[in-house]
């Protein structure tokens, strides 16, 4: 297997972040069929992303690894979830299987990171698209729009929706460091002591289970994910008070690689096997619509 590891620009924290990469797991797709037909021997024009991809033999793809329904690592190896079954469409058009896939953990505040030292070819891992990280990354999609909501404790009736932080300025929210739910949270909060930041979800489940926070905010197909999984410890509260795009992330400015990624998602709403995949995976849990594909961004 061919691997480029880091490109030229910042070597030394491009190297810091393939470290960290690598402590956290390179590990290859689950020995599963591809839902849609991967295709015999594609031919790409030299120079672009498929091209390279191609000639590496891998596929490398960031992705969560504690979302149930999205990004989830099985306890029996392989990963799970919409996401992983979206890489699965993309790598079916570049000619590969879902176990010729290599997965990286990527959290909410090292996405940007990773794409632009080059340790992965994408990202797609409940990534919403803004014009903040547009200034640093290109989205393919969206390919699905998710929602802002909370998550509390079942017995738990003070929180009924984001309101609910200024009428109990003790109450305490967890959301995850550099998400865009942790940004859109805070108008609604009374003081900047009711937000608490993890690196990912699960901590800030295990957190609201324990007592430690009085409720989790981030996107509503996530969160039914978790109250799925709770054993009714945990419930929704509240209306989704956000809409939000999730796109699939990639090298800044490369339009051709997005149109691909586009086609292959596309393909495979056509196919039918866009809707089967959500609903093996996200759209299992009670609560949870079959979305339509939203119209993609153009690629800019």
């Amino acid at each position: 297997m061919h691997r480029r590891i880091i490109g030229s620009r910042s070597a030394v924290v491009g190297a810091a972040l393939m470290m960290t990469l690598s402590a956290c797991g390179s590990i290859g797709g689950a020995n599963v069929e591809s839902r849609v037909e991967v295709v015999d021997n594609p031919v790409f024009d030299e120079g672009t992303t498929m091209a390279r991809i191609v000639e590496d033999g891998r596929f490398r793809v960031g992705i969560k690894f504690d979302q149930p329904g999205f990004g989830l690592m099985r306890l029996e190896g392989g990963f799970t979830g919409f996401d992983v079954e979206i890489a699965q469409f993309v790598a079916a058009g570049l000619g590969f299987e879902p176990s010729d896939i290599d997965y990286y953990e990527a959290p909410s505040q090292r996405r940007e990171e990773i794409l632009e030292y080059d340790n992965v070819d994408m990202v797609v891992s409940t990534y919403t698209i803004n014009d903040r990280r547009r200034e640093r990354i290109s989205f393919a999609g969206p390919y699905y729009i998710a929602g802002q909501q909370l998550m509390v404790n079942a017995d738990d009736e003070r929180i009924t929706g984001p309101e609910s932080f200024t009428e109990h300025p003790d109450a305490t929210v967890c959301s995850v460091t550099g998400s865009t739910p942790s940004q859109e949270i805070q108008p609604y909060l009374a003081n900047v002591s009711q937000l608490v930041l993890f690196d990912v979800y699960s901590k800030c489940a295990d957190a609201l289970r324990t007592g430690q926070v009085d409720s989790v905010t981030t996107d509503n197909v996530i969160l039914l994910g978790f109250v799925a999984k709770s054993d009714g410890e945990f419930k929704m509260a509240g209306e989704q008070f956000t809409e939000e795009p999730y796109g699939i992330g990639i090298t800044k400015g490369d339009v051709a690689f997005c149109e691909f990624i586009n086609e292959q998602v596309q393909l495979a709403y056509d196919s039918g096997a866009y809707t089967e995949a959500w609903l093996d995976t996200a759209g299992s849990v009670e609560g949870a619509q079959t979305p339509e594909l939203p119209e993609f961004d153009p690629c800019t």
